[in-house]
Formats: C-alpha cells, structure tokens, sequence
C-alpha cells in the first residue's frame, strides 16, 4: 500500500509540497489557481491559514504584500474550495453499509438496530473511524452523527472522529418512550453531554431523537430547549416513511412534523433528517419555525423513499444541507445526486432544466450544510475568520481542465479522486486519499476483521438475499422451468 509520503510532489509545485503543507502551527500562504469563495470562483486569489482558521482571503498579489514573512506555497491546477458538510450519518453502521442495498424501507428495525446493539467498545470505535476516513477521502471536513444506539459511552464515537481528524456534530440519543431510562434521566444526560462537549474543536454536541413517536412529548420539548439554550440542533427523523407517517396520524391526528410543532418541538434547532413526505403545509411550518432539513438524495433512491422537495425548500428560504445517511461518503457524488433527485423528481414534469444550478447544491453540501448542522459561524466557507475546513482539487485533468462553469462542473463532473488533499481546522489530514498522522490501510484491514466477527452475531433480517444469491436463484428458477 502506498503511503502518502511516497507519491509524487505537486505538478508545478517545488520542493516537497507534503512537509510544506503539513506544517503544523506555522501560518500558511496557499496560492492555487483559484478560489472558491461565497461569492464564486476567484482566480489568482490565495488564502492564509493560521491557527486553525483563514486569517485572510483575497487577491494573491494583495496577501503576499500584507504577509512578506510568508512563502507562498503555489498549488499550480488546484482549486481551493470548501470542504463538504455531511449533515446525516450513522458513523456506527459502516459494518453493515451493503446490508440495506435493496432492501424496502424502515430498515433501521431489521438492520441498524440489530447491528448496533452488537457492537462492542472496540468495533464502535473502528466502524465509526472507519466511516469518518471514508468521508474524508470523499472531500467532508465534517459530519452530523445522528446517535448510535450501541451500548457504549459516546466518547468513543467522539474519539473516533477526534482521532480520525474529521469534525463531527455528536448526537446523543435521548429515546424515552419505550427505554427503561425514565424521562428525567435522559433529560439530566442530556445536559451533561451538551456541557462535555461544549468547548472542543473538533467535537461539537447535538442532541438525537430517533423518530418522534420514539420520545415523550416532554422529552421532544425539553431537548429543544436544552438545544436552543446551547446553540445546539436535536437530529431528528421526520416524515421519512409512509409507515411513520401513519402510525403519528392514527396516534396523534397529525403527520410527524406537525406533531413536533403541536409539542413546542419545532425550531431554529431541528435539524429533521429527510423529510421526504412533506405536504404544503408543513413546508410552510418549516419556513416559519426556521428549522433545518437535511436532504439525503443517495439514501431516498437507496431505500425507496420519496424525494425531498429540496428545489422548493431553496426558494421558500428553508434551511437545509445534504446529508449520506450513511450511503457512501462521496461529497462529490452525493451533491450529483441532489441536483439528478431534483430533476428526475420535480424537473422533468415542469419543464425545469436548471433544477437550481450547480451552485445551488455546491453552497448546500458546504455552507448551507455548515448552517443546519449548527455550524454556520464556525465552518462550510473560504473566507476570513472562518475555520480552514478545506480541500485542494486537482483541475488539471480532462475532467476539469477546459473549465467553463467551475460550479456546475464541479457538481456533473466533479469526483473524490481528483481531491489532493483535506484540511480540517487548518491542519493536513489526507494527502491524495490518505491519512498524513496515522496508519489508514491498518485501520481498513482490523475493520475487515471485525465485521467478520460482528455480523454473524446481529440477528439482522434482510427481506433480499444478495445479489449473487438473487441471481443464482433466478438462474435455477429458470432452468427448473
């Protein structure tokens, strides 16, 4: 396995751009061929970093006059853009990732649940690292863990991504209505979790709520408080599937995000995971409470849902990022998916062609997911003041080289290999797909190990067999005919 510090320097770039790049604590003068900054791309801008932050960002020419002591580090076919907000994951469920290919909706109940509660402290930790590497090969700086339901102190999730060096908006799962933790237990480590992690860089605090039927009415309102107070999100799943949607109307006389809003639930601080099946009424309640949504394009093809009206979202001025759900950690290929969702959903039947542009999705998989995470002042632009949450794409190749819309091409043609390096708080942490400060091939090799060991233990019901299996099967049918 080749290691980073033995592929090749930068085209164009002298000396050994990986020790120049990696300079940890120094401050530094990055000069690519352009910047992608809130208000587009910019050629010949560069940036300077230092102390985990961008100190400034603007003309080239301009930054080395004000900054003579710096050396410019020139990244000749590089782009600088922000690094993408994942703002859905279950960073525990990477063991059992292939388990929900073809499978019909609600799988948490046959699968997720299943796999985590088989987790021990080691595999925990290894999946959740394991999920964090992946999203950071595929271009996120950071991801909204939603709650793992494994038995373990979440810290070792939170260790997990501090080590993997991935910053991630931790989910504590606060589920009382059929635990046998009593409300005001759950409501106590709440507030201990929202304080543990309050003052960390890379670890940010979030409260989680599964579905809303999973937790008291007390408990939905309180954990939005405790949130609000905090500056903090409650990730919820909110009118994902048709089944939920039901069982709320036959409990409640009202649809999931109608009954968040009946509880005082319903926010600034609700960060609602897909919110697939949304009636005008309820896209209205979201654009008036302020809350966010996190559309998850990959997992509603994966699973069969609906598809969020993320175009209508955008033009009703409702907040909301782009979110895996824990499909595959491709930044690049997850914001294709949002614009292809829209088009073949709503596009196609209006006669949309634009379908919001590239833009659209590029601010929504950074800063607009930066935002509904909570992490709108800290992170998901390159400007200054902003964390120096990164990447370095590589546009030199066919891909990219005769450019004439950065955005929509970054968006149509734009892909995880292309990305040469991932910076998150102003610090290198992968170089051409790999980790800079840690054994990554060692990290995929135990994983291997122990979802070989975990699996066969999950009492995980799948209503499909394999594909092969699939396919062996029909072959017998047929010759059987």
């Amino acid at each position: 396995m080749t290691h980073p510090s033995d592929l090749p320097d930068l085209p164009g770039l002298p000396g050994p751009p990986l020790d120049r790049l990696r300079a940890d604590g120094d401050a530094l003068l990055l000069a690519p061929d352009m910047v992608l900054t809130p208000d587009g791309p910019m050629d010949h801008y560069a940036a300077v970093v230092s102390g985990g932050t961008f100190l400034a960002v603007g003309p080239a020419e301009r930054l080395e006059r004000a900054h003579p002591h710096l050396t410019p580090v020139r990244l000749r076919g590089q782009i600088l853009m922000p690094g993408f907000v994942d703002a859905h994951h279950h960073l525990t469920q990477t063991f059992g990732a292939a388990l929900a290919f073809g499978e019909p909706s609600e799988i948490f109940r046959r699968v997720w649940v299943p796999l985590e509660g088989a987790l021990d402290e080691e595999a925990v930790y290894v999946a959740a690292k394991l999920a964090a590497l992946e999203s950071l090969r595929g271009g996120f700086t950071t991801v909204a863990e939603a709650g793992t339901r494994a038995a373990v102190d979440v810290e070792v999730v939170a260790a997990a991504a501090r080590d993997a060096g991935i910053r991630c908006v931790l989910g504590l799962v606060c589920n009382d209505a059929d635990s046998a933790t009593d409300t005001a237990t759950s409501l106590a480590r709440a507030e201990k979790h929202l304080v543990r992690y309050c003052a960390e860089e890379l670890i940010h605090p979030s409260l989680a709520v599964s579905v809303p039927e999973a937790a008291t009415a007390r408990t939905l309102r309180d954990t939005a408080r405790l949130a609000a107070s905090a500056g903090a999100v409650v990730q919820i799943h909110v009118n994902e599937h048709l089944a939920a949607v039901e069982r709320s109307l036959v409990a409640h006389g009202l649809r999931p995000l109608e009954y968040l809003h009946e509880v005082g639930a319903l926010g600034p601080q609700l960060l609602a995971a897909h919110a697939t099946l949304l009636t005008p009424r309820e896209l209205t309640l979201l654009a008036d409470s302020g809350a966010a949504v996190s559309y998850n394009p990959v997992a509603s093809a994966w699973k069969g849902n609906a598809v969020a009206p993320a175009t209508t979202m955008a033009e009703r001025g409702i907040r909301f990022g782009l979110g895996t759900d824990g499909t595959r950690g491709d930044a690049f290929r997850l914001a294709e998916a949002a614009e292809f969702a829209q088009r073949l959903a709503y596009g196609l039947a209006t006669g949309d062609s634009s379908c919001g542009a590239g833009w659209t999705w590029l601010e929504h998989a950074a800063r607009g997911g930066a935002d509904a995470v909570g992490l709108g002042a800290r992170t998901g632009r390159i400007a200054g003041g902003a964390a120096a949450d990164f990447l370095l794409v590589d546009v030199s190749g066919p891909e990219m080289r005769l450019s004439w819309d950065l955005p929509w091409e970054l968006v149509r043609r734009g892909n995880r290999d292309q990305i040469t390096a991932v910076f998150v708080a102003g610090r290198l942490r992968l170089w051409r797909g790999w980790p800079v400060d840690w054994d990554g091939p060692a990290l995929v090799r135990r994983a291997a190990e122990l979802s070989r060991e975990v699996l066969p233990r999950a009492p995980v019901t799948r209503v499909h067999p394999t594909s092969t299996a699939a396919r062996r099967a029909r072959a017998q049918g047929s010759a059987a005919r």
